[in-house]
């Protein structure tokens, strides 16, 4: 990796886990508060790459990195050195508000309040907002958000097929949007949300050619995979979000009563219908698990062809881990770097999904370093093609 891309993966690396302070309102462009995440971010496009940057923690208020309008349309990264002077960085923009904002469904909704904008050219929806886990106190995970932008009104409970075809639809017209990733909140029903994936995936495909992510629990009955894929989910999401067992109970005591196991063998299954490769899982990274047990779970899950998606931990205001701070640049590179050339070697990159989280990539660097380890395989194949050849005799 050259020293120029090294010292932007770093800075990036630094923006995810510090965020960035905003120094004017009219810096607020496409963010967003609460819902099902990335929440509390903002999308910042820096040297044409786009990436997700919290803006509304805690952390970011308190962020060494600002933003200043350095001249009328000019936003310039500034950093707050050891001797408190501001340098300058890097020039950036922010995405703009996507023109498919402005449309409401035939039954009087606002596109935003179906799907909203996720990077640069990412569409993203939660289908149900609501789920079995968030309302109790005693099974709901400790980071989640999901029915904050629900009781501020920005959503609604669930989004019927029809409204996510027609906003698909007006999304990929309107702004070209190249990707659609489709969450949901768990409903107390076997197939955990594959149903209402299913349902939406063949009415948005029936109107609009797009690459589409599922994302839910795994379901109890296998054939809701093969299910989901005939209805033209194009790759599937399951996440871990935290891998060690005690550390599952305490952070995520619903979800937790599927252990890891019963995860691998969901994914598995899964991967036989999908593919290698087009089966992921998130793991964040600062919420326990070591450096080293998160690189060897994720080495487990490449071998069986499961994309493990890194991101650091970034807290939530008005979740019960508000307060946890977020990994250190430093924590996040020690598995970043590794993982990404484990995954170049694999031949399962962000660049070989089909639709999804990992492929957008714009909440970790984890696709920068893929990116790298691939430069230095260049490099040094190059390298070996001049060597000179030594001839015995």
């Amino acid at each position: 990796m050259n020293q120029a891309n090294a010292t932007q993966h770093r800075l990036i690396t630094e923006l995810q886990t510090s965020g960035l302070r905003l120094t004017r309102p009219e810096q607020r462009h496409v963010a967003r508060r609460g819902g099902a995440g990335p929440s509390d971010h903002q999308a910042v496009t820096i040297d044409g790459t786009t990436v997700m940057v919290p803006i509304f923690t805690e952390s970011a208020w308190q962020s060494p990195f600002s933003v200043d309008s350095a001249s009328p349309g000019e936003q310039v990264i500034r950093y707050a050195g050891e001797a408190g002077e501001l340098i300058p960085l890097k020039n950036i923009s922010f995405a703009s508000t996507p023109r498919f904002y402005e449309g409401q469904t035939a039954d009087g909704v606002p596109y935003s309040h179906i799907a909203t904008l996720h990077s640069r050219d990412v569409l993203a929806t939660t289908i149900l907002q609501t789920c079995i886990r968030y309302e109790s106190r005693k099974k709901a995970c400790k980071f989640c958000s999901i029915g904050q932008s629900l009781r501020a009104g920005r959503t609604i409970a669930h989004k019927t097929p029809e409204q996510l075809a027609e906003v698909a639809k007006a999304a990929v017209e309107l702004d070209g949007i190249s990707q659609m990733i489709m969450t949901t909140g768990t409903p107390a029903t076997p197939d955990r949300g594959a149903k209402v994936l299913a349902e939406s995936a063949r009415a948005i495909k029936a109107v609009v050619d797009i690459p589409i992510q599922g994302q839910c629990e795994p379901p109890a009955d296998t054939r809701w995979y093969q299910e989901m894929k005939d209805a033209g989910i194009d790759s599937l999401g399951m996440h871990l979000e935290v891998l060690g067992q005690d550390l599952r109970a305490e952070i995520l005591p619903g979800k937790a009563e599927d252990t890891l196991e019963d995860y691998f063998q969901a994914f598995k299954q899964a991967v036989a219908v999908f593919g290698r490769g087009q089966v992921s899982t998130y793991i964040l990274a600062g919420l326990g698990d070591s450096a080293d047990d998160i690189l060897a779970v994720s080495q487990e899950l490449i071998e069986i062809g499961v994309y493990p998606f890194v991101v650091p931990f970034v807290p939530i205001r008005g979740t019960p881990l508000e307060d946890h701070p977020s990994p250190s640049a430093e924590f996040m590179e020690a598995i970043l770097k590794p993982l990404g050339k484990r995954l170049y070697d694999a031949g399962m990159t962000a660049a070989t999904a089909k639709a999804g989280c990992g492929k957008c990539g714009a909440c970790s660097t984890l696709s920068h370093y893929e990116k790298a380890a691939a430069q230095e395989s260049e490099q040094t194949t190059k390298a070996n093609e001049h060597m000179p050849t030594l001839a015995c005799g």
